[in-house]
């Protein structure tokens, strides 16, 4: 076992033991060069009969999930294969499983359920829209911690797989019994997105009865014969889920989670409050005397018919695991009468443009003319929320803008980080950094110029000032997106590779320049390289930053010569 206080691979220092299982002990460690806490399961070679086998199956489960880039899911960082054990360095998640919860307060109220089940859904739409696609096949409440913040995220993928057409052969009574679909065990068919859809149906029963299928009488009643003050709509759901013939269940993660938003129109009782709503309506209607009063009724319907549309698009976007289709459903929130000045479908809709990394010509002016139709609405009754999008607007634009000239992007993104500021006040959070991002574009914008006259002695210096500014607050942000945190780091040393003997010019101290770098350098290796795209960019960083060093050398006459 892994001593408390001793480090692994020179980085990840050991703080304490959080779980141990059959086969593994689960530490918290830290990076301290990058003040970042990690998971570190550990699986001793000597504590295993068949150690090989064990490890062929660590292996697959962290290909798996390196692949992998979900909120609810872990990330795998580091897989390290020493003389006496196999150790996988992973996210790690504060909190506790939901089986723990189950074991320590009993039957969970439904709303937290049915929330939990929505990120779930959300989870097994993004694996299985994989290619090929990913089948989880061991969802239980065991299986789902549960963060303080009231998020969950799916671990152990020990049994899952990829997806492959008329394979047989993965079903090989994979799974905990109870919460397995029958196709998981030998014989019965081949397992799908609707095995996981059967496994999330069994677990919600747990969760929200208290009863576990997976010990005796191995069965899932009807929840209101357990409790009958749960929801017949969530009754209905749950049922549905968990038919032994895969073709009577939900179909998709998506189908299962328009069900779980709508869970209460399906409910007995709501039926029947909305044919009672019908009648005082359809009375009212007949007894209204008076214009005004019918006026003053129809207009409230009709505000409320507004927002259920608007709220209903959204719910429809957040449960679309195609981008195309989540992106219309959100313009359709934004076109609703009256609700164009709300920035939630905005900010959303900014989101589903950097699904890619690249955003287009089109994309910007189909968001323009949306802003520009209700801007006054935005800016008179939701100006904090209009601050967000011009905000993310202009971030969007710095790093994903789709143009062979890599500063078009930053130049256009200019006028958006103004319009932040001019509206954000003197607290603006991000005051500092708008106008970093503004001094860096407007110096990309007229350099060019003022070198062919001759004038831009002087720019430099506020140039290296407000890039070290940019690296602080957004590069050394974990909470930013990577991408955004390596495109800085990139335009760091750009610059240096660039205007070294400018920046001299300009009195920038040596050490500085120096430090910038070794900051450039200790940033990127906290970044986790969670896809191929980072993964490219990170090394072309890093192809880039020796030659920006020798320049730097170069011009503060600190150059020794040789490789680097």
């Amino acid at each position: 076992m892994l001593e408390i206080g001793s480090v692994v691979d020179g980085k990840y220092k050991i703080l304490s033991k959080v779980g141990q299982g059959g086969m593994s002990v689960v530490y918290m460690a830290i990076n301290e060069k990058a003040n970042k806490t990690w998971a570190v399961k550990e699986v001793r070679k000597d504590g295993v009969l068949d150690f090989e086998s064990v490890k062929q199956g660590l292996v697959a489960e962290t290909d798996i999930l390196k692949k992998l880039n979900h909120p609810n899911l872990p990330s795998i960082i580091d897989v390290i294969d020493t003389e006496d054990s196999f150790i996988i360095i992973m996210d790690y998640i504060q909190g506790n499983s939901l089986n723990k919860a189950l074991e320590e307060y009993g039957a969970q109220p439904q709303e937290y359920v049915i929330e939990w089940a929505k990120q779930l859904c959300d989870v097994f739409g993004y694996l299985h829209s994989r290619e090929p696609a990913i089948i989880y096949r061991d969802m239980k409440p065991a299986n789902v911690m549960l963060k303080p913040d009231g998020n969950v995220t799916l671990i152990d993928f020990g049994t899952a797989r990829e997806f492959k057409e008329r394979n047989l052969a993965d079903t090989t009574c994979l799974g905990t019994v109870g919460y397995a679909a029958p196709e998981q065990f030998g014989g019965m068919g081949q397992t799908d997105a609707r095995t996981d859809i059967y496994c999330l149906g069994a677990t919600m029963y747990h969760l929200v009865t208290g009863c576990n299928p997976s010990e005796p009488p191995y069965e899932i009643k009807p929840i209101r014969q357990i409790n009958p003050t749960l929801s017949s709509g969530l009754e209905r759901i749950i049922e549905k889920c968990v038919q032994r013939n895969p073709e009577d269940r939900y179909q998709s993660a998506a189908e299962l989670m328009y069900a779980l938003e709508h869970y209460e129109e399906i409910d007995d009782q709501y039926r029947k409050k909305q044919k009672n709503k019908l009648s005082v309506f359809i009375t009212m209607c007949v007894l209204c005397i008076v214009c005004v009063i019918s006026g003053v009724v129809l207009n409230v319907m009709a505000d409320k018919k507004a927002t259920d549309s608007y709220q209903g698009y959204l719910d429809s976007a957040d449960g679309q695991a195609n981008i195309t289709t989540k992106r219309e459903a959100l313009v359709k929130a934004i076109n609703v009468i009256d609700q164009g000045g709300k920035p939630d479908a905005y900010l959303r809709l900014i989101q589903a443009y950097d699904f890619d990394n690249v955003f287009t010509d089109e994309e910007f002016n189909e968001i323009d003319t949306l802003i520009s139709v209700n801007k006054t609405a935005m800016t008179s009754q939701y100006l904090e929320g209009y601050v967000d999008i011009c905000y993310e607007l202009g971030s969007l634009y710095w790093f994903s803008y789709d143009d062979s000239n890599e500063m078009t992007g930053p130049k256009n993104a200019i006028e958006w980080f103004k319009r932040a500021l001019e509206n954000g006040g003197e607290d603006y959070v991000n005051k500092g950094t708008c106008e970093a991002y503004i001094s860096v574009g407007e110096f990309y914008k007229n350099i060019v110029g003022q070198i062919e006259k001759g004038k831009d002695l002087g720019m430099y210096k506020p140039l290296f000032e407000n890039v070290s500014k940019l690296i602080d607050t957004v590069a050394q942000n974990a909470e930013e997106s990577e991408i955004v945190r390596l495109e800085v780091l990139d335009l760091a040393t750009s610059m240096i590779y660039t205007y070294s003997t400018s920046l001299k010019r300009d009195d920038i101290p040596e050490t500085d320049v120096f430090a910038m770098i070794e900051k450039i350098n200790s940033c990127i290796e906290s970044i986790p390289e969670r896809t191929e795209k980072i993964t490219n960019l990170k090394n072309s960083i890093l192809d880039t930053l020796p030659d920006a060093e020798k320049q730097a050398e170069i011009a503060y006459n600190t150059y020794k010569g040789g490789n680097k």
